[in-house]
């Protein structure tokens, strides 16, 4: 699914000019809501349930570097599905289409307020499910 669309502005870029580290993780980030809320999750859930995300595991990969001004969007494929958590696969593309960076991004659904791991809502779990490695729209 198509989670996140970006255009390196100047302010995002390193001494070399091309876009910093963390605006690669911040964008990966951006689309990991998008692709939840997608999924499911409804982000109002954290003030009316105490219920959120934390991120476990994120493994990156740089394969390209984006210039300041280059137009950049992200897609996000489910790779796991466990009890509490979801395994995403983010891949960031150059408007050519191609591959620049690679995330690999484990995240835990979170009670907020016990600061510990839940079980998935299973609609949200059977929506993850159907999209396992699909790289199709949800429905």
């Amino acid at each position: 699914m198509k989670s996140y669309n970006g255009l390196v502005y100047p302010a995002m870029a390193d001494a070399m000019g091309h876009m910093n580290v963390q605006h690669y993780v911040a964008a990966f980030d951006q689309a990991m809501w998008q692709a939840v809320a997608a999924l499911g999750y409804d982000t109002g859930w954290q003030r009316s349930r105490g219920q959120g995300w934390a991120d476990v595991l994120h493994e990156t990969h740089f394969m390209q570097e984006l210039e300041v001004g280059a137009l950049f969007e992200v897609h996000t494929d489910v790779e796991a599905v466990g009890t509490s958590s979801l395994t995403l696969r983010h891949t960031m593309k150059n408007r050519q289409g191609d591959t620049v960076a690679t995330m690999k991004m484990k995240t835990v659904y979170f009670d907020l307020n016990a600061r510990k791991s839940i079980p998935l809502p299973d609609d949200l779990r059977n929506s993850a499910q159907a999209h396992l490695l699909s790289g199709g729209e949800p429905a």
